[in-house]
């Protein structure tokens, strides 16, 4: 499915993943999907989003005032860390290895997967897509997935924008249609 996303998409969610590792958070929502989108320059969503006031860096402090009101805490990988060192598996010297190796950066661990409800979400974009008639999947398409998952954190941080979904929806449809295939 990754090679239908525009070069835009596709940053957009490879920043996905470098925010939640970031964040210290083991896994992928759809609040990270929404950050991802932030950061990924020139694409439709990232201008829909600052043109309703949502930056960056607000985006991340309402990213972690939500996950921890929902009790979920930044753990950074360290329980799978942990189970890693109980059998005598060195995670730190792994890294150090492969950043000799292959360069800083190259081994992230652990991988977060994505939520059910950031895989929804994705999944979402597909349709978005399809029913713009796009072939590709552009920010605007992931934009519009997120919109369509209630259960995800990223609607919960739009809130704290005052975001409507309903009207941020109206809006990527509108630059969607003037931006054309």
């Amino acid at each position: 499915m990754f090679e239908f996303f525009t070069d835009h998409g596709k940053q957009a969610v490879a920043a996905s993943q470098d925010e939640a590792i970031a964040l210290g958070h083991d896994f992928i929502g759809t609040e990270h999907l929404l950050l991802g989108l932030l950061t990924a320059e020139g694409g439709t969503a990232a201008g829909v989003l600052r043109g309703e006031n949502v930056d960056l860096a607000r985006a991340r402090q309402e990213t972690v005032r939500v996950l921890e009101a929902a009790g979920i805490v930044a753990a950074g990988g360290r329980p799978a860390t942990d189970a890693l060192s109980s059998i005598g598996i060195d995670v730190a010297e792994i890294q150090r290895q492969a950043d000799t190796s292959f360069g800083p950066g190259a081994f992230q661990f652990p991988r977060p997967a994505y939520t059910p409800e950031a895989r929804k979400a994705l999944e979402n974009t597909l349709d978005e897509a399809r029913a713009l008639s796009r072939d590709t999947f552009g920010t605007e398409h992931i934009l519009l997935g997120l919109l369509t998952v209630p259960e995800g954190h990223a609607l919960q941080v739009l809130a704290a924008f005052q975001i409507d979904p309903t009207g941020l929806r109206e809006t990527v449809l509108a630059q969607a249609a003037q931006e054309g295939p």
